[in-house]
């Protein structure tokens, strides 16, 4: 067809393709049975296609008339500006339908407060105060109210940024709720989902740039010092100091003293068993006790203890800053209590024979291989046993080590 459309032919055309009428007006023509009107217009240098009707219902003299129409909406005046209108349907498009999603969806801090209950049984105590407190502190502010298809990577920035550089490890973990309990709710079929809360290189690239990580160890104490520290700490008095030297013995962590239940002693297999939630790892831990660290619990009875072993003066958990003071008030400030495990590990590796797995297993480090974690927290028991034993005795002032006795 050359020039303007006729509307005998607009009725008779069948081939598929785009028949212009002139000023933007194209009859487009699918099949027999599927003929649109369009408007082609150009905007900000950009093509646009605004649907006018089917031929059914509007024929070619309305057609041109809502074209025309169009074209002033488009074009504007001098005192109405032109309108993108098929950028202006898409945006009230999307703006209804905002609307319905916020009355139907839950909120993000909805989202997030049912995820806590589903695994609030599942968490240590740690987790269970960390999840709720940094999502309340740095997330909900920014995206609490907000549903999940309204979170934008931009608001996840918007509440990292503060805290990017200052608070790294907490920035880490928030980002990392937030991408979880974002995950949790999306449908696990949508393949076209980004969540917002990704740490995209592009959302890596808005963010401050981190200095480089200076890698500090816990100051220890060397461990030929050992004995003479232990012969010292035996004569300082107070609960902190006898959970100190229990600390040593065991080459435990400071959480997990601190914490110490009488109900996890097994005193037939002179054996600690700490739970799983208690743990680094989150993995059940038995620490073979010599028999010192026997001895310091015997101590501690007095017929009327709690649960806690190690009680502060108004029968709650003590501070981990507790045996700190204890170390500041002998004068060996410089090192710290979580040092003592690389004093013991140091010790290990030098004095000793004993294979590494079995030191590891001592310090409760993870295996990569769960198969591997099995066999050292069973079949090394023994052999963990008498690595304590021998730790013990060092710490005592017995100067001969045994050597090449375990394989």
């Amino acid at each position: 067809m050359a020039g303007k459309l006729k509307p005998l032919d607009v009725e008779r055309e069948t081939r598929p393709g785009k028949y212009s009428d002139g000023d933007g007006l194209y009859l487009v023509v699918a099949s027999a049975t599927s003929k649109n009107w369009n408007y082609r217009y150009w905007k900000d240098g950009r093509q646009r296609w605004l649907g006018l009707g089917s031929l059914k219902d509007v024929p070619l003299k309305d057609a041109r008339l809502a074209r025309d129409a169009a074209r002033l909406r488009v074009k504007g005046d001098r005192s109405i500006p032109g309108v993108d209108i098929v950028q202006e349907k898409r945006a009230a498009r999307e703006e209804a339908k905002a609307v319905e999603i916020k009355v139907t969806l839950p909120t993000f801090e909805e989202c997030a407060e049912t995820y806590i209950r589903e695994h609030w049984s599942n968490w240590s105590k740690k987790h269970r105060n960390q999840w709720p407190a940094s999502l309340k502190r740095y997330a909900y502010p920014t995206i609490g109210k907000l549903t999940i298809p309204e979170i934008k990577p931009s608001h996840v920035y918007e509440l990292l940024r503060p805290i990017w550089i200052e608070k790294r490890e907490t920035a880490n973990r928030v980002r990392g709720r937030i991408e979880t309990i974002i995950a949790k709710n999306v449908d696990v079929d949508d393949t076209d989902f980004r969540n917002p809360a990704e740490l995209t290189k592009q959302l890596r690239e808005k963010l401050p740039r981190r200095p480089k990580r200076v890698v500090r160890h816990h100051p220890a104490l060397p461990y030929a010092e050992a004995p003479q520290f232990m012969t010292e700490l035996a004569a300082a008095v107070g609960t902190a100091a006898l959970m100190l030297r229990f600390v040593i013995l065991t080459a435990c962590r400071t959480n997990e003293v601190v914490g110490a239940r009488r109900s996890e002693i097994d005193r037939p297999s002179s054996a600690w068993k700490i739970p799983g939630e208690r743990m680094k790892m989150n993995q059940d831990h038995v620490v073979p006790l010599s028999a010192p660290a026997l001895a310091i619990l015997d101590e501690l009875r007095d017929g009327a203890e709690g649960e806690l072993i190690f009680p502060n003066p108004e029968g709650g958990i003590f501070s981990e800053n507790a045996m700190l003071a204890v170390l500041d008030r002998m004068g060996y400030g410089h090192v710290t209590v979580h040092g003592f495990r690389s004093t013991f590990a140091t010790w290990a590796e030098e004095c000793t024979d004993y294979p590494d797995g079995v030191r590891e297993a001592a310090l409760a480090h993870k295996y990569k291989s769960e198969t591997t974690a099995a066999y050292q927290r069973g079949q090394k028991l023994e052999k963990r046993r008498a690595l304590m034993k021998d730790w013990a005795q060092f710490l005592g002032g017995l100067s001969v080590v045994r050597l090449g006795k375990v394989a």
